[in-house]
């Protein structure tokens, strides 16, 4: 029935059918997303139910936690004929499995399968702050009393003193909170102007405060209260194990790749991914000086043309006679 549906949908016009079967997606009561445990049979039945169709793609959001997984979007690939894409990423837990799965990928394409990996132009990571949906110290029991009241009133009382002792002093009383926001410091930054994506682990808030002789949640809080409450701070915790982008810009040289993963729509008040095509042009092609540089020309294709050619377009990707295109000349 699922795979009718979606070959139905996808011959009245949908692009393909996309998945998610990861454990961070979840509801807002903090179920897991219902796709997270489609046996295979589903999932090769809805591949192959659209490859019937001649047309759409396949796209999938997965933890990869064993073997398994990359063989499944693998034979997905094959009953479909379609092309599949996937989400990329490095993680904590396994810092070089990326490495692996894209060693998989160049496999199944050798085999005539056509798999594609999303790859994001910089690091995955959340927004803290007093206006975002989180902060450092929005658990903090103290915090609670002051959750819901307006901007300017919540900074008047923050910056009294005993209210800043109940905080900043109180963290390590709160021993699971304490703990959670002792190793997200090590890694968040000050969100600068303009920002800076690839930041020196040297500049995390958990190094400056230990150079300046002072609590890390103290210098969070400062920070937080920057600009009368619109400080920001930046936390990478994908794509940045290694403390810079070198993982995301070999991710981004592999024939394979296609950029991806710009969330413009979803978690706006977490994480701010809509300007990852800017920071495909701008950092990687001008501006970035920890590392490698790539060919204006090679990120403009990998927006464009690259794009096109993952999500089932032949029409549309580059400027020849005969494709479509919205062109915006600066």
């Amino acid at each position: 029935e699922m795979g009718r549906l979606a070959a139905e949908a996808v011959e009245v016009g949908a692009l393909g059918f996309t998945t998610s079967r990861t454990v961070k997606h979840r509801a807002a009561d903090g179920r897991f997303t219902p796709s997270l445990s489609a046996a295979d049979d589903e999932l090769l039945g809805i591949a192959e139910a659209i490859g019937r169709t001649g047309r759409g793609v396949l796209q999938c959001n997965s933890d990869f936690a064993t073997p398994h997984e990359i063989e499944l979007l693998r034979r997905m690939a094959e009953v479909s004929g379609r092309p599949l894409s996937f989400s990329l990423l490095q993680v904590d837990g396994a810092p070089g499995r990326w490495r692996e799965l894209l060693d998989a990928v160049a496999a199944a394409n050798a085999a005539g399968a056509t798999l594609r990996v999303q790859v994001g132009s910089r690091a995955i990571g959340v927004i803290f702050g007093l206006e975002a949906t989180l902060h450092p110290f929005m658990l903090h029991t103290a915090y609670q009393p002051l959750a819901g009241l307006p901007l300017a009133e919540k900074v008047a009382r923050l910056r009294q003193p005993e209210v800043r002792a109940s905080l900043v002093d109180g963290v390590d009383a709160d021993r699971g909170f304490g703990a959670w926001l002792r190793r997200a410091l090590d890694r968040t930054f000050e969100l600068t102007d303009p920002p800076d994506y690839e930041p020196d682990p040297a500049s995390s808030i958990a190094a400056r405060a230990e150079r300046e002789g002072r609590s890390r949640w103290e210098l969070a809080y400062d920070l937080l209260l920057a600009r009368d409450g619109h400080g920001l701070l930046y936390h990478p915790f994908e794509n940045y194990s290694d403390g810079d982008l070198d993982a995301v810009a070999e991710m981004l040289g592999s024939p394979y790749a296609v950029a991806g993963l710009g969330d413009g729509g979803a978690h706006v008040g977490t994480i701010c991914d809509a300007s990852f095509p800017t920071t495909l042009l701008t950092h990687w092609v001008r501006d970035r000086t920890r590392g490698e540089r790539f060919p204006l020309e090679l990120m403009v294709e990998r927006q464009t043309l690259d794009t096109a050619r993952a999500l089932g377009f032949a029409d549309r990707g580059a400027l020849r006679p005969g494709l479509r295109a919205d062109i915006n000349v600066i």
